[in-house]
């Protein structure tokens, strides 16, 4: 029988798989012996195949054609370079649609096969190369993506980096090889296209040996180099739009360079003592690939995964502080949870406890003292000072001992390489100091003590740490006795700022809490802070207690005293998730959710925020705009979560006897008080009560009244802080005249009206007849409020209630016609 005829049998034999299924020549006996012909009489078959290809044919008949002849040229046949020219111009001229259904591989091995010869024409290399352009339009599944990285491998006549240009770290890769000799470039060609075949999570034994062989062609240094500066690039704005496919967007990573990116971070593992700025890099390029894109998810999972890894991996302590920093940064779960796997094998290979890695590995950043680092450069003296909890000041000295504001040009000139690394550190000192501010912040339910002589070592006299730990009151035990103190000018003071005795050296120190003193030591300490104008990296001695009220011991399991609030949900979850509570984003669906929670492990507890999706709002991705609060409940840390449904209709209890609500009486005081502290921050921020455009009340009218309550009404635990700060504060501004107190308001006397700002929202009632103004703060506003000394940092509501007095004190000289036209209105 001939070629022709065994193929027209084949076809004529019916399909016997579903019509949507991959057809294969061994579903029938005419295949089967297609199949089995010698390679002669095989690539005879290919060419017939092809040739009805190349004369059109009809869809379904095509899927059976590309099968076969996938198959066929999977083998060894004697097939020359036109005929791969022939079988290319068939898999350009597929319908893209069709790509869905598979990527052929035959005619791939038949090109490698025939490259591994001699070099392959120009004309085929073309053909290559838009077949694999064509690919890595449709799909983004990983195998096929490495299929046409192969194919362009081929189509490249001088080992091109399989790399696409567009953006910024691509570019800069792309600028940089072309400085490369010949010998360099195919070193490097083989490392990157190593790199861009990284498969699964993390790399194999095999994937690292290999990488290792490459690393040392190319030169340990070299490697690190360019890296740390690739990975610093990724977060630029793209230079080149994004292919014209529904997967891309300018705000993710071409996939094509996300999966080179992947190899090369994992690389980073296989270097031999990569330096603290590699270690920087990586997390740098871990938060941005974390960053969620609105609709589109979070930018990179594998990227970011891949980045905390290699920091897991790096040797001794250099990765420590950075996943401490990221721990805190990137709250995304799935990220939280490879961040602790990395702490937990970094603490096992370095043989210290996971709870300390994120104390010992902070970096000094070359810090002389506390929060000083000089270098002399030249004829002056480069001073990096820590200013803030989040800033740092590169200063410049002069030879005469004074400072120039700006950058000498004999440093710009002659030290250009000290000058980048200085301002490189400050930059990422920057990021590291609100990291661990949050740290800190964190133990208070941790109830952390440290010998003293370590607590010195991590805190007092940490470079960067001690900068927030010196503003900060602790407790020292020792001798049977417990004393509050804060460590000021070298010694330990107590809250009369009088020096005490220097602790024995056997004492004991942990962070101090204002629930275990009384009201009046709080006081002093509150005092102290003012006159010494000492501002708190957060709120400790200003810190809001929540002590268990009546209503909440007739309740008995629950506090009903943050319900009934109306929160906006994506600001909800985005506090949740930095004050280290669980939560899922409440969609428009047929499903159940767990209730907001927080695992308190030192104290077997968790803690529970009931709510409910409020409302038929949501947006176009299907997320709720706003939930309705409740209940605020705890359980033992391993009972089963409670369920309600996503539209609403309250929670359904999980398990028995063994499952039920704790009696709050039964829940230590300072675990209470912090979590209802964590509640009452949602409710704070996140309450519809606090949007300045509300007075509608949100979507046709709904919720106005609780607008109007929430805007004027009662003061929270905060808010009555608030108010204690403002009348500490308001004396010493020059405002202090045009302002006074009245129950739940800051009023503030202008030349046009009296204005009444409530202490709680921020939100202002002008006199005589309690008319709302509306002002919608911007940058100067902010500003303004920041330039007046606070005793702690964090309160958005405090430092805009003051800029808005400024502003109002002022009122005659106020120049927005949006504000003048509700002032001048009666």
């Amino acid at each position: 029988m001939s070629v022709a005829a065994l193929v027209e049998e084949w076809l004529a034999t019916p399909k016997p798989r579903p019509r949507w299924s991959y057809p294969s020549l061994k579903d029938s006996e005419p295949g089967r012996k297609i199949q089995s012909l010698k390679p002669p009489q095989a690539r005879e078959v290919v060419l017939d195949l092809i040739a009805r290809f190349e004369a059109g044919v009809e869809v379904e008949i095509g899927r059976r054609l590309e099968t076969a002849i996938d198959t066929l040229t999977r083998r060894q046949l004697p097939l020359d370079t036109k005929d791969l020219q022939r079988l290319l111009q068939v898999q350009v001229g597929r319908d893209v649609m069709n790509l869905w259904h598979a990527v052929p591989v035959g005619p791939l091995k038949t090109a490698e096969r025939l490259a591994r010869r001699r070099p392959l024409p120009a004309d085929v290399r073309a053909l290559l190369a838009t077949w694999a352009d064509k690919v890595l339009t449709a799909y983004s599944e990983k195998p096929q993506r490495d299929l046409a990285y192969r194919m362009l491998k081929l189509a490249a006549a001088d080992r091109a980096f399989p790399i696409n240009p567009g953006e910024a770290w691509s570019d800069a890769l792309l600028e940089w090889s072309q400085s490369l000799d010949a010998s360099t470039r195919a070193a490097w060609a083989d490392l990157l296209e190593h790199a861009a075949m990284a498969k699964g999570g993390k790399p194999t034994a095999k994937w690292r040996k290999t990488a290792r062989s490459f690393i040392a062609a190319v030169g340990n240094d070299s490697v690190a180099t360019r890296i740390e500066q690739w990975l610093l690039l990724v977060d630029r704005p793209r230079t080149l739009p994004p292919a014209p496919h529904w997967r891309n967007t300018t705000d993710m990573l071409d996939a094509r360079n996300a999966d080179l990116l992947k190899g090369l971070v994992w690389c980073i593992a296989e270097l031999d003592e990569p330096a603290e700025t590699v270690a920087a890099a990586l997390s740098h390029a871990a938060i941005f690939a974390y960053r969620k894109v609105p609709g589109m998810g979070i930018r990179n999972v594998a990227l970011g995964n891949a980045c905390v890894w290699a920091l897991g991996q790096m040797p001794g302590m250099t990765g420590i502080g950075q996943l401490a920093l990221l721990r805190v940064r990137v709250r995304f779960l799935t990220a939280q949870k490879g961040i602790d796997k990395a702490l937990a094998a970094t603490a096992e290979r370095v043989g210290v406890a996971a709870e300390e890695l994120e104390e010992i590995g902070v970096p000094d950043y070359g810090l002389q003292q506390v929060g000083l680092r000089e270098e002399r450069l030249g004829t002056f003296v480069a001073r990096l000072l820590v200013t803030g909890t989040a800033s740092a000041e590169l200063q410049w000295i002069r030879p005469d001992g004074k400072q120039q504001k700006s950058v000498p040009k004999a440093i710009k000139d002659e030290h250009a390489d000290a000058l980048a690394e200085l301002k490189a550190t400050a930059k990422e000192m920057q990021r590291m100091l609100p990291a661990q501010r949050d740290r800190i912040d964190n133990l208070f339910l941790s109830r952390t003590s440290w010998p003293i002589g370590v607590w010195r070592e991590r805190y007092r006299d940490h470079p960067l740490v001690g900068t927030l730990a010196r503003r900060l009151v602790w407790v020292i035990e020792g001798g049977g006795t417990e004393r509050a103190a804060m460590p000021i000018g070298g010694a330990w003071c107590g809250a009369d700022g009088e020096p005490i005795a220097a602790p024995s050296e056997r004492a004991v120190v942990r962070l101090w809490h204002p629930i275990e003193s009384p009201a009046e030591d709080v006081a002093a300490w509150r005092r102290l802070l003012t006159e010494r104008e000492i501002r708190q990296p957060f709120k400790q001695a200003h810190r809001e207690v929540y002590l268990l009220t009546d209503a909440e011991r007739a309740t008995d399991v629950y506090s009903n005293r943050f319900a009934a609030h109306l929160l906006k949900q994506h600001q909800f979850h985005a506090l949740c998730q930095a004050r280290g509570w669980r939560n899922r984003l409440r969609l428009a669906v047929d499903d159940d959710y767990p209730p907001p929670y927080r695992e308190l492990p030192r104290w077997q507890l968790r803690a529970e925020y009931w709510i409910e999706s409020a409302g038929d709002s949501w947006n176009e991705s299907g997320v709720y705009d706003y939930v309705a609060t409740d209940q605020v409940r705890f359980y033992h840390v391993d009972a089963v979560a409670n369920q309600a449904h996503a539209a609403g209709g309250g929670y359904r209890q999980a398990g028995g006897e063994d499952n039920q609500p704790l009696p709050l009486e039964q829940i230590p005081p300072l675990v209470l008080s912090e979590v209802l502290r964590d509640v009452d921050l949602f409710v704070g921020v996140a309450s519809v009560g606090n949007d300045a455009n509300w007075m509608d009340g949100g979507r046709a009218g709904h919720h106005v009244d609780y607008w109007t309550d929430y805007s004027f009404g009662e003061l929270s635990e905060s808010a009555r802080t608030r108010r204690e700060v403002l009348e500490g504060l308001v004396p010493r501004l020059k405002i202090a005249p045009r302002c006074s107190f009245a129950e739940r308001f800051l009023v503030v006397r202008g030349t046009v009206r009296t204005y009444k700002i409530h202490l709680g929202s921020g939100n202002i009632l002008m006199e005589p007849n309690d008319q709302y103004l509306c002002i919608v703060p911007d940058s100067s506003d902010r500003k303004r409020g920041e330039n007046v000394f606070l005793p702690f940092e964090g309160d958005r509501v405090l430092s805009l209630i003051l800029s808005k007095a400024m502003l109002l004190a002022d009122d005659d000289k106020i120049a927005d016609p949006t504000i003048l036209t509700q002032i001048r209105r009666i």
